[in-house]
């Protein structure tokens, strides 16, 4: 029945500010921008090597973004966790937690998005 994931979309509170960290910190680029036919401001996120893209919604008139603790958050892998970590420590981005080791090998960390998001950031054992 399904064909494939075509996008996860995320209300955010400030366009500008959440498009900068998209793709400052994490790399992603901007596919698509527009506005809905109610208003919302609505931007597509490339992420490389995939077709599943982010949506990002900024709607006012939906009341402030309040983003649940543990509730949900985006995992992209890295190609080395230390040279991630030394990018994110340049750009004055706080490892919330981590690194953390897995029994497999692998290793990840998060960071914090604007508004909460949480991102794991993972580097998986044969990445080495």
């Amino acid at each position: 029945m399904i064909k494939t994931l075509l996008h996860v979309r995320m209300r955010v509170s400030n366009m500008a500010e959440t498009i900068r960290f998209y793709t400052e910190v994490i790399g992603l680029t901007v596919a698509e921008q527009h506005q809905s036919p109610r208003g919302s401001k609505l931007a597509f996120l490339a992420v490389p090597n995939s077709d599943t893209l982010i949506e990002l919604c900024a709607f006012s008139a939906s009341g402030p973004v309040q983003v649940q603790e543990d509730l949900v958050h985006l995992a992209f892998e890295v190609e080395s966790l230390d040279q991630t970590m030394a990018t994110l420590k340049a750009k004055g981005i706080p490892v919330t937690d981590g690194p953390t080791t897995t029994s497999s090998g692998s290793r990840f960390i998060f960071i914090d998005a604007p508004d909460g998001y949480e991102i794991e950031l993972i580097e998986s054992a044969n990445s080495g």
